[in-house]
Formats: structure tokens, C-alpha cells, sequence
């Protein structure tokens, strides 16, 4: 059985819309947003070191407790990534909303 280029399209654009659902699921639980050239990640610990060997300049992108944006990974939580790129790395912190409290038939109702 071959597919068609309409249904490898449409297998993506699922594949897509499920990863997009479960980042939007998990996103509150993480602190970061770590963009490299080839990934997007989501993590509790970051820590980025500029390195120069032989003068050339790179970045070490250390994290734990991380998520994955990679439709093709079958697990995408992932205990410590270590990324070494010469691109520029988007490290970015992410506001943690207060508690959010019911406003229908919760509290002070």
C-alpha cells in the first residue's frame, strides 16, 4: 500500500494538530521556552555557556525536565538535553498566572 501525497498531508497536519494540543496541555507546567535552530523546547532548567575553540563561537544549551517539539519523537518528555549549536539560542521565561479560581458555582458563590 503506497500513500498518496494528499494523504501524507493529512497525516502531518494531524500529527501537528495533536502535538499542538498536548503543548498547549503541558505548557503551564514548564518555566522556559528554549528555541534553537532545529528545536522548540519547553523546560524547568536552563542553563546556555558561549563557548570560542579555535575561534569559533558556539552555544551549550544544558536542560532538564524538558519537552520536546518534534512530531516524529515518540516520547517527547526527556530528563536532560544537551544542545550544542553556532546559531543563536531564544531562551525565554514564561509568566506563571496566579491561581486561577472557578468563576461559576466555585468559591464565594
Amino acid at each position: 500500500m503506497t500513500l498518496s501525497a494528499e494523504d501524507l498531508e493529512k497525516y502531518e497536519t494531524e500529527m501537528e494538530l495533536q502535538l499542538y494540543r498536548e503543548y498547549r496541555d503541558i505548557v503551564r507546567q514548564f518555566s522556559y521556552v528554549v528555541e534553537t535552530e532545529r528545536r522548540f523546547y519547553l523546560t524547568n532548567h536552563v542553563e546556555m555557556h558561549v563557548r570560542n575553540t579555535d575561534g569559533e563561537t558556539f552555544f551549550e544549551v544544558e536542560m532538564s525536565d524538558a519537552w520536546v517539539w518534534d512530531m516524529y519523537r515518540p516520547a517527547r518528555f526527556v530528563k536532560n538535553v544537551r544542545v550544542m549549536t553556532f546559531k543563536d539560542v531564544n531562551v525565554e521565561e514564561l509568566d506563571k498566572p496566579d491561581i486561577e479560581l472557578p468563576t461559576e458555582g466555585g468559591f464565594g458563590n
